[in-house]
């Protein structure tokens, strides 16, 4: 869900980052509070495909943020199946779910700078005790930019795998997965050394 920030001119997309990261957070406490039985999370529901509308995101791209975490919710339900009841495997997992389209939205109508920059400031009061915010926000945006990568090196080993009939050799994916990433993490390094971000 990180970096899949969609233009557009909806209310939501305007708002400050900071407000709207404040919103969500209130948002899933809210709702982890207030919500105890099938109909609040009923509610909830309607009321996150109403902010998905009015921030005009395609059904087809909300939908691609929650497929992933499918899995998870199936066994987590049927968890919750075995040890409580129906009702409560539908509050649980439906909480887990409203969550992660919030999480969603908040990418889809933020920019990543947007984002940083909210938290870069928020954390500037921290400066006192030693926290340098700005360095914290470089790490972040690092971390967003490096998460992608590394799934894009393990996909592209994964393939040349494929290619070479070694489909279940676990060595041949991640011993040049890693020393891709280690190449990857040197260049990186370097490069920041070289524009004076070092210790």
């Amino acid at each position: 869900m990180i970096g899949l920030y969609r233009p557009g001119t909806s209310p939501l997309h305007r708002l400050p980052a900071g407000l709207k990261l404040l919103l969500l957070l209130a948002a899933i406490v809210g709702a982890t509070v207030f919500a105890h039985n099938p109909l609040h999370i009923g509610v909830a529901a309607v009321l996150v495909a109403v902010l998905f509308a009015v921030a005009r995101i395609p059904f087809g791209v909300a939908m691609a943020q929650l497929r992933p975490a499918v899995w998870m919710l199936l066994i987590i339900a049927a968890f919750q199946l075995l040890l409580t009841s129906p009702a409560r495997a539908i509050v649980v997992c439906g909480l887990l779910l409203l969550s992660i389209a919030l999480a969603a939205l908040f990418t889809l109508t933020t920019r990543v700078t947007d984002m940083l920059d909210a938290l870069t400031r928020a954390l500037h009061p921290l400066r006192r005790f030693g926290l340098d915010p700005d360095r914290l926000g470089l790490l972040l945006a690092l971390a967003i930019r490096c998460s992608p990568l590394l799934t894009t090196i393990v996909h592209e080993v994964a393939e040349a795998r494929r290619a070479r009939g070694l489909h279940w050799s676990m060595t041949a994916l991640i011993t040049p997965a890693l020393v891709r990433a280690l190449r990857t993490a040197d260049a990186l390094g370097e490069a920041l050394a070289a524009r004076g971000v070092d210790d």
